[in-house]
Order: structure tokens, then C-alpha cells, then sequence
């Protein structure tokens, strides 16, 4: 092919792209819709808060579906407006955590419901527990979804996880007539 062939070949294209382009431009062009800053999933492999609730989610040594759980449930605690999920998670996780519990001592041939300060591995543990078996005890839809409605019952002071947290300090507020026996 010869240079003056090369030339009109390329013109030739170049007519046949600026067609087509006027034809899209007569086409209007549909207006994208402004997008919303994108969420953030605030999950961590390294908090230890969050590392303690995968594990007490896990069921036969199933971790990632326990992390993906976890996952799930900030994403949906986003959709429901929570604009800090892990905040809310905290929160939740406070609000669920007993500071006083009961428990039974034999003296004298009787049982004694003994009020004790509970120490604060131990309160993590149980309002993660209690959370968590608020959720199991909801039906009908996935963990995720039923774990998140607990978590924002449990951030907003309602729930069955806070209904454990205040069955236990009324308990032990009505057997502080018994705290002396705790040196037993």
C-alpha cells in the first residue's frame, strides 16, 4: 500500500467515526445519579472486641461465616441509619453489661442468693452472650438481620440482652441483705 492510500484509508475512517459520533450526540446522554459516599465496613481482624463477639458467633469451627456475620451486620446496621456502625456496636455491647450478679452459696444446710461485683472479663462475656442469644432466639429471618435488630435494641436501652442486664441487678439488689455472707 502507497502512503497516498494509507492517508485515504485513515480519512475514510475517520469520516465514518465522526457519523456515528453525531449520531450518539443526538442521542442526549442519561445523567448519572450523584453517589453517596461509599460505607466503610468498620470490621477489624485485629480489635479484640470484635475478634471476642466472631468467636462467641462461631458454630463449628466456622469462623469466616462468623465473620462474614459480623460483616453483614454493620452493613445492615448502616442501611438502618446508623451512620457509626461500630459506635452503635459498643454501645450496644455497654448498655447489655451487668455490673452486679447473684450467685448461690450453701451455708448452713441453706442456699443463699449472694450479690457479687462481677469482674470485667466476665461482663464482656456475658453481654456478648446475652446478645447473641437474643438474637438466636428471634426466627425468621438471617442471623445478620436478627443480630442487628438486637444490637440496636441493645444500643437504645431495649431488648432482651438489657432485660437480662436489669433482671440481674434487681436480683441482686434484692438479696443485699445476704452480702455479708460473701466472706463465707
Amino acid at each position: 500500500m502507497t502512503d497516498e492510500t494509507k492517508v485515504a484509508a485513515s480519512e475514510a475512517a475517520s469520516k465514518n467515526s465522526d457519523k456515528s459520533a453525531k449520531v450518539d450526540k443526538s442521542v442526549k446522554p442519561e445523567k448519572k445519579p450523584k453517589v453517596d459516599k461509599k460505607f466503610n465496613n468498620p470490621f477489624s481482624f485485629t480489635d479484640e472486641l470484635q475478634a471476642k463477639f466472631v468467636n462467641c458467633i462461631m458454630k463449628n469451627g466456622k469462623k469466616t461465616v462468623a465473620q462474614q456475620i459480623l460483616k453483614d451486620t454493620f452493613t445492615e446496621l448502616n442501611r438502618k441509619g446508623q451512620k457509626d456502625a461500630l459506635k452503635t456496636f459498643e454501645n450496644a455491647i455497654a448498655n447489655a453489661t451487668p455490673t452486679m450478679e447473684v450467685k448461690p452459696k450453701r451455708i448452713g444446710g441453706s442456699i443463699y442468693q449472694i450479690p457479687r461485683e462481677v469482674t470485667p472479663k466476665r461482663q464482656q462475656t456475658l453481654s456478648i452472650r446475652w446478645i447473641l442469644a437474643g438474637a438466636r432466639s428471634r426466627k425468621g429471618m438471617p442471623m445478620y438481620k436478627r443480630l442487628s435488630l438486637e444490637i440496636l435494641d441493645a444500643a437504645n436501652e431495649t431488648g432482651s440482652a438489657f432485660n437480662k442486664r436489669e433482671e440481674a441487678h434487681k436480683m441482686a439488689q434484692a438479696n443485699k441483705a445476704f452480702a455479708h455472707l460473701a466472706r463465707y
